[in-house]
C-alpha cells in the first residue's frame, strides 16, 4: 500500500496546530480518557481508517483501556467488558458516525441515554471527539495514509 499524498494535515502545518488543540481541549471536558479513547477507536472501526485503527489501538492501551475491551469493541454490545455508561457512549459514537444509514441516525431514546451518564460538558467533549475522529478517518482514508507512519507524533 502507497499514500496517495502526504497528510493534508502535514501538509498546511496550521490545519495541523488546530486539530491538536482541537483535541487537547476536548480531554479537558470532563469525560474520562479511557472513554474517549473507545470512541475513537470504535469510530475508526466503524470508518475502515486502518492508520486510526492502529494508533488508537496503541493509544488506547497506553492510556489504560483494557486489552479485553480493546480486541472485544468491534462486539461491545455482547461481551461484559463495558459500564453501561460507555455502552450509551458507544451506541452515540456509532449512531453520529453512520448518519445515513437511518431516516433519524441519533434517535432521542439513545441520546437520552447518553446523557442518563454525562453532563452537557461531557457530552460536548463526546460530540467533538466523535466527529473529530470522522475527520481524520475521512482525510486518512481518502489519502490512504499507511498505518505505523503517524507523522503528527
Amino acid at each position: 500500500m502507497q499514500a496517495r499524498m502526504e497528510n493534508p494535515a502535514v501538509i498546511i502545518p496550521e490545519a495541523m496546530k488546530v486539530l491538536l488543540n482541537l483535541s487537547k481541549v476536548t480531554r479537558k471536558g470532563g469525560v474520562a480518557e479511557t472513554t474517549l479513547q473507545l470512541i475513537q477507536l470504535r469510530v475508526s472501526q466503524i470508518n475502515g481508517c486502518s492508520v486510526c485503527v492502529d494508533g488508537d489501538a496503541r493509544s488506547a492501551g497506553k492510556a489504560g483501556v483494557s486489552d479485553e475491551q480493546r480486541f472485544a469493541l468491534a462486539a461491545w454490545r455482547d461481551t461484559p467488558y463495558f459500564s453501561d455508561a460507555e455502552r450509551a457512549v458507544l451506541a452515540l459514537a456509532e449512531a453520529a458516525t453512520r448518519l445515513a444509514d437511518k431516516p433519524e441516525p441519533v434517535p432521542d431514546a439513545l441520546w437520552d441515554e447518553a446523557a442518563k451518564h454525562y453532563s452537557k460538558e461531557e457530552l460536548s467533549a463526546i460530540v467533538l471527539t466523535i466527529g473529530m475522529t470522522n475527520m481524520f478517518n475521512r482525510i486518512n482514508v481518502t489519502t490512504r495514509q499507511i498505518a505505523g507512519v503517524q507523522p503528527w507524533e
